[in-house]
Order: structure tokens, then C-alpha cells, then sequence
């Protein structure tokens, strides 16, 4: 087996986004585009040779081969050993867990999160760093000067290596080791949640679950975990098989696209607890009978019982939000005397804050929830932490909630996409919000006078790296708040956020239909961006 050096030609469009570069499967079926991309972080990295690197990804539509050329690729730049997942697959947490437990440089994970999969869909991939983390911007920004000059890459000259078969071979000089996708993630969990508990429930039928694995990545994760080690029902985790396309889904947990569990919450006998989770993980979403958490409470609730858990019975360092996320979590860290720190949207601005254990929990609106056993958001880990608590304070989901609510206060929260829209059109929005910022201060639309409008910039309490530009601002003296922001998921056209927040007290006003309680800031939302007038949408998208 020989390496050659086989000369390319760069393509401009290759910067990652939030979470790795994500485009179309035909963009990455050009010629050398996936090449170019990994030779690009191999160039980057300052010491890959002989060192160990996690590969997988979820299953999508062209994982497999990307794989295949990627195995090829590390080999020939002097890679010691790879751990790949059992059939190219492995979750993005499970991902994170077997590099920090294995010590790996970091690891490439294939996937394009929620985003659709298929031969006319979407494919991703991301480098994570030795923290299990994804790299840096100051990593990706080195990674995409390099692509935008490159011009060769290097690749040995081999054939496929079976990836369905547990066991090691050889790429050249290079070790491969085909793992267990499943079996370090589950040990993982095993010590943090109180599996015991948990299992007594199950058979007690105490608890009954429903999981919506979306035919994506943490079907058998779940089926391993929930049915076969916590004893949940058999069949309590539907659509259970990873499927190229998905099943012709979309993988994001959402009330809109895991609508049949949504509706079996809704329906007369509702099991005591229904989740979901995405394409390659990291995601989850957490209902009860009749009850949808949302995301931002679902962390404030976890942050606020997290001392009844064993694996942070020990209580909480801190806590971490990005920017759009509601606040009810900093509610709960002022009751605790913890810090809360407020970050740009992106799990890896998370790293940095547990790296230095400044924080213990924290999570996205985007219905990504986290800690510190790995450095990525973990939708099982939120199941079974859901599933922990509800066992140990044998209450309902929604009696959890309301008892939270009547603690801490409600935030109202809702989150509206408009999906696919003209770059030009969001382009144009978030221009006009950024010359409205210097007038609102002041500024009063009925009730609600602004006492905040900006650009949140951030500034990392550790390394001092600044992010600029990461989303408008504008609070309002009530306490509430509105924010948009350009999401940086997408692969077509543009996707404009547009995330409303207000907080209420009293208890007796906390059971009212959300966009009711938000119609007012909805419309204010609209006159200050033209969000509809612009790009002549008559209404979100996506509504959470």
C-alpha cells in the first residue's frame, strides 16, 4: 500500500458553521470536496502523527463511504490509530465520550445533526478536539484558510476495510479498531443515573416510557439502554432503526416533526413520559402526559433537582446558557448562589466554561441539554435524567413542572423559524435591526419600553476570545425580552429566528396558552423586523 499525493484545486465555501460544515450530499460528491476538507484539518493539526482519532457518524446517507476515504486519509498522514463505530456509526455524544476516555487528539463526526438525510439532502462533518469538544473558532478559521489555499491532499492507495465486523486490522501502518458504538456511552450513564430506580419503576409499571429514536442514530442506543439494561417495555422505543434517509423524515425533535409522539402525549392514555431525539443525538425533547417541556425549562428544572441525581449529588459549580435560550436557569443559579454564564449559540462555547469547571450544567433553546461528563449536548442523558427524577419524586412530568413554576416564576418562551428564506431578504432584515439599536433605548410599544437593544458580543471568562455579532437584543423594562438571530444549521437559503420571552410570577397566571401571553411581543417583533412584509411569509415555519 503506497500514500499518493494527488493534486486538487480549492473550493471557497468550505467554513464551518456552528457545528462543522454542513451542505448538500452533492456538494460533497464533488470531485476532492470531502478530500480537501480533511486534508485541510489534518494540515491544521499539530500533532496527528501516530496519534488516535474517534471516527462515526449517523447513519446518513454517505456516511459510510465518507468513512472509507477519511480511514484512507488518516493513514496516510501518519495517524497511529483510528476507533471507528461498529458500521460507521456512533452518536455525537457517544463520540465525545470515547475520546475522552480514550485519550484520542480528537476525532472527525459525520452528520448533519437534525438536518434531513438522502442522496438530495444533507451530509455534515465536524473535527472534535481532545477535550471531546468541537474545535474552537480559532481552530475552524485555520481549518478554512487552509482549504481556500490547498492544493493536494494525501491518501494511501487501499481497499475498503470491513467496518461491521468488532475487532482491529491495519490501514497501512495505521491500528483500526471497529468498537462497540454503544457499550462506553452506556457505562457512562450507568454512573451518573440511578439505573436501579429507574429499572424498579419499569417494572412496576410505575414508569412507562415512549422514545422517538426518528430512525436516526440513538435508536440503538436507547433500545440498549432503556429496554434492554432499565427493563422499559419492549417497543417503548419506536422507529428504532438507523435509515440512510431517515425514513424520509426530519430528525428534529420538535412538535412539528415528532408529531405521532406528540400526539400519543396528547392522547387518552399517554405513557408517563415521552422524548425524542435527533439525527445524530444531541438532541432531545421531554413531554409528559398532556405536558411539552421546552427546552429552557427543562435545564432550569434539571439544574434545580440535579443535587437528587448521583452523579452531581454534590451540587452544581455553575451553569451556562447560549444567548437565546429563556432565562429561567438563571433564576435558579441566583436561588443557588451559582454563577450563569450567558454564551453565543454552539456547544463549544460551552467547552471552555467546563474545562474550567466554571460550570456543571448547560444547554441550548435548540433542544440541546448537556454537562460535564462529555463536551457535546446528549439527548439520551436528558431522557434518563428526566427518567431519574420522576422515579425518585414519583410526580407527573407536568406536576414537576408546575411545582418549578411555582418556585422560581414562569418564562413564557417561544421560538418562531422562518425557514428558507432569500439570504438577501435575512440579510436585509438584520441590517434594519442593526440601525434601529442606537434609537429603541427609550423607546416605548404600548406596555413594553426597551431598556436594552445590541449586538451580543461575548467575551470568554477564560481565554478572553471575543465573538462578535452573535444575535440583537432587545429587553424590555418588564423583564422581557426579544432576540433574532441567522441560524447557522441550515444548508439552503436562510433561516431567521425569532426567540420571545416573558417572565410572570404569579401562580395563577401560569397556565395560559403561550402565544396568547407572547402576542404582544410577537407583533412587536414583526414591526421592528418586517420579517413578513419582506419575505412574504404569512406566518413561522417552525413554531416551539
Amino acid at each position: 500500500m503506497s500514500v499518493e499525493i494527488r493534486k486538487t484545486t480549492p473550493y471557497q465555501d468550505q467554513k464551518p458553521g456552528t457545528s462543522g460544515l454542513r451542505k448538500k450530499v452533492k456538494v460533497f460528491l464533488q470531485e476532492n470536496y470531502l478530500e480537501n476538507f480533511v486534508q485541510s484539518v489534518f494540515d491544521t493539526l499539530d500533532a496527528a502523527d501516530g496519534a488516535t482519532l474517534v471516527l462515526g457518524g449517523d447513519g446518513r446517507y454517505f456516511n459510510r463511504q465518507a468513512i472509507q476515504v477519511i480511514l484512507r486519509m488518516a493513514a496516510a498522514n501518519g495517524v497511529g490509530r483510528v476507533l471507528v463505530g461498529q458500521g460507521g456509526l456512533l452518536s455525537t455524544p457517544a463520540a465525545s465520550c470515547v475520546i475522552r476516555k480514550y485519550g484520542a487528539l480528537g476525532g472527525f463526526v459525520l452528520s448533519a445533526s437534525h438536518n434531513p438525510g438522502g442522496p438530495d439532502e444533507d451530509f455534515g462533518i465536524k473535527f472534535n478536539v481532545a477535550n471531546g469538544g468541537p474545535a474552537p473558532e480559532s481552530f475552524t478559521n485555520r481549518v478554512y484558510e487552509r482549504s481556500r489555499g490547498i492544493d493536494a491532499y494525501r491518501i494511501l492507495a487501499a481497499p475498503d476495510l470491513d467496518i461491521d465486523t468488532l475487532g482491529r486490522s491495519r490501514v497501512g501502518a495505521m491500528d483500526v479498531e471497529v468498537i462497540d458504538p454503544v457499550a462506553d456511552y452506556a457505562e457512562l450513564m450507568e454512573h451518573l443515573f440511578d439505573f436501579g430506580l429507574i429499572r424498579s419503576g419499569f417494572r412496576s409499571g410505575a414508569l412507562t416510557l415512549r422514545f422517538d429514536a426518528m430512525h436516526a442514530i440513538t435508536g440503538p442506543y436507547a433500545k440498549r439502554i432503556l429496554e434492554e439494561a432499565l427493563s422499559a417495555a419492549p417497543g417503548s422505543v419506536v422507529n428504532a432503526v438507523p435509515l440512510e434517509d431517515f425514513g424520509g423524515g426530519h430528525p428534529d425533535p420538535n412538535l412539528v416533526h415528532a408529531h405521532e409522539l406528540a400526539a400519543a402525549m396528547y392522547s387518552g392514555r399517554p405513557p408517563t413520559l415521552g422524548a425524542a431525539s435527533d439525527g445524530d443525538g444531541d438532541r432531545n425533547m421531554i413531554m409528559g402526559a398532556n405536558c411539552f417541556v421546552t427546552p429552557s425549562d427543562s435545564l432550569a428544572i434539571l439544574a434545580a433537582n440535579a443535587h437528587l441525581v448521583p452523579g452531581y449529588k454534590d451540587g452544581l459549580r455553575g451553569v451556562a446558557r447560549s444567548m437565546p435560550t429563556g432565562r429561567a436557569v438563571d433564576r435558579v443559579a441566583t436561588a443557588m448562589g451559582i454563577d450563569c454564564y450567558e454564551t453565543p449559540t454552539g456547544w463549544k462555547f460551552f467547552g471552555n466554561l467546563l474545562d474550567a469547571r466554571k460550570i456543571t450544567l448547560c444547554g441550548e433553546e435548540s433542544f440541546g441539554t448537556g454537562s460535564d461528563h462529555v463536551r457535546e449536548k446528549d439527548g439520551l442523558w436528558a431522557v434518563l435524567f428526566w427518567l431519574n427524577l420522576v422515579a425518585l419524586r414519583k410526580q407527573s412530568v407536568a406536576a414537576i413542572v408546575a411545582d418549578h413554576w411555582r418556585r422560581f416564576g414562569r418564562d413564557y418562551y417561544s421560538r418562531h423559524d422562518y425557514e428558507g428564506i432569500e439570504v438577501s431578504a435575512a440579510e436585509g432584515i438584520m441590517a434594519r435591526l442593526q440601525d434601529l439599536l442606537a434609537e429603541l433605548p427609550g423607546r416605548s410599544f404600548g406596555e413594553y419600553r426597551v431598556a436594552l437593544a445590541d449586538d451580543f458580543r461575548y467575551v470568554d471568562p477564560v481565554d478572553g476570545s471575543v465573538s462578535e455579532h452573535q444575535g440583537i437584543r432587545i429587553g424590555f423594562d418588564n423583564s422581557s425580552r426579544i432576540v433574532f438571530r441567522l441560524s447557522g444549521t441550515g444548508t439552503e437559503g436562510a433561516t431567521l429566528r425569532i426567540y420571545m420571552e416573558r417572565y410572570e410570577r404569579d401562580p395563577n397566571l401560569h397556565d395560559l396558552p403561550t402565544q396568547q401571553v407572547l402576542a404582544d411581543l410577537i407583533a412587536i417583533a414583526e414591526e421592528l423586523c418586517q420579517v413578513r412584509q419582506r419575505t412574504g411569509m404569512s406566518q413561522p415555519s417552525v413554531m416551539t
